[in-house]
């Protein structure tokens, strides 16, 4: 019976997949519509509405439309590229606790901008843009070369190791920086702890073609990620060419988390939480997971931002409200993956 009846259950789940995703861009619109009308002036829904559809230049309507809304933008293009980096990590290693930051992404986009500003003496959001995406491109990228080297290739645990291992060098390099040089600091404070504060539209249009690139190419990915997820056997077992699969997930883990950490800052568990919640909810399946994931991840950083604003009135950067949202549930995870202690 019981055989029977797991079948019967993941089909009826699989049926309501589509409707659950139109569910989910229903709430995330409302959860748009409340993060443009909170903050220190209450804004009722029919102005915020007239601000994005008929501006007509007052001072209301250009809160809302040059700080809200590319606020808004950036948090919402920043988590579902994070989650859908997170989901892919997650597929690709095997490994449920992965994330973006494994990769030594975070480390090289943090200790690259805290050089432009000690050495070019870059100090706003926007100098910051690039000088992160080159960094998150070139950690990632001797991360993969580090995990690469010997008779077995590129695996996943020898990336994420080198990744690890990666993490921590820069990591001290940075606090070595910003310990002798206090005006740096002072500059990469916000930036440094994920902060959607700030953002333009002109950040948002220098990063957003990377991120949506990474996005789209990573719907296409789906159902080889779900072969790859089932271990490296199964998926040469099914004709995968494992090497080539992995080496583009890493380039689009690239394209997505290292656009959002050169957005928004080094926010992290965004990458981890959304996907366990999307495949505790929808099932293993990539090719869902994948767009559940984006949305889920711009849903959580909006959430995570706009309450945080709600609750303490100033601009608490939304990368602490996620460390305080995702400590608990990697603890949880991590107890979990482990077993009961005895």
């Amino acid at each position: 019976m019981s055989g029977a009846a797991e079948p019967e259950h993941r089909k009826n789940r699989g049926s309501r997949r589509p409707a659950a995703l139109a569910a989910l861009c229903v709430i995330l619109i409302a959860v748009a519509i409340w993060s443009l009308s909170a903050g220190t002036t209450l804004y009722p829904v029919g102005t915020v509405l007239d601000a994005l559809f008929a501006g007509d230049g007052s001072r209301d309507h250009l809160v809302i439309g040059t700080i809200r809304a590319p606020r808004l933008f950036a948090g919402m293009l920043a988590g579902s590229a994070l989650a859908v980096a997170g989901a892919i990590m997650q597929a690709v290693t095997g490994n449920p606790l992965a994330s973006p930051g494994l990769l030594g992404l975070n480390a090289g986009a943090a200790f690259a901008v805290v050089l432009a500003t000690t050495i070019a003496g870059a100090s706003t959001g926007e100098a910051f843009v690039w000088p992160a995406f080159a960094g998150a491109a070139a950690a990632t990228a001797i991360a993969y070369g580090l995990g690469s080297i010997g008779r077995t290739g590129a695996t996943p645990l020898k990336i994420v190791l080198a990744g690890a291992v990666l993490s921590g060098f820069l990591g001290s390099l940075t606090a070595a920086v910003l310990v002798l040089d206090k005006g740096t600091m002072d500059t990469v404070r916000m930036w440094t702890a994920g902060s959607l504060a700030g953002r333009t539209m002109s950040h948002i249009e220098d990063v957003s073609p990377f991120i949506l690139a990474g996005l789209g190419a990573s719907l296409f990915l789906g159902r080889f990620l779900t072969a790859l997820s089932l271990g490296t056997d199964v998926a040469r077992a099914l004709g995968q060419n494992v090497r080539f699969w992995r080496g583009a997930s890493v380039v689009i883990v690239v394209l997505l988390a290292g656009g959002a950490v050169a957005l928004v800052g080094p926010i992290g568990f965004v990458g981890l939480v959304t996907p366990h919640i999307v495949r505790m909810a929808i099932g293993q399946d990539q090719r869902w997971v994948i767009p559940f994931s984006a949305l889920g991840g711009a849903l959580l950083l909006t959430v995570a931002d706009t309450a945080s604003r709600t609750l303490l009135g100033q601009n608490f950067p939304a990368g602490a409200t996620m460390a305080l949202i995702g400590a608990p549930f990697f603890i949880m995870l991590a107890r979990r993956r482990l077993g009961p202690t005895p």
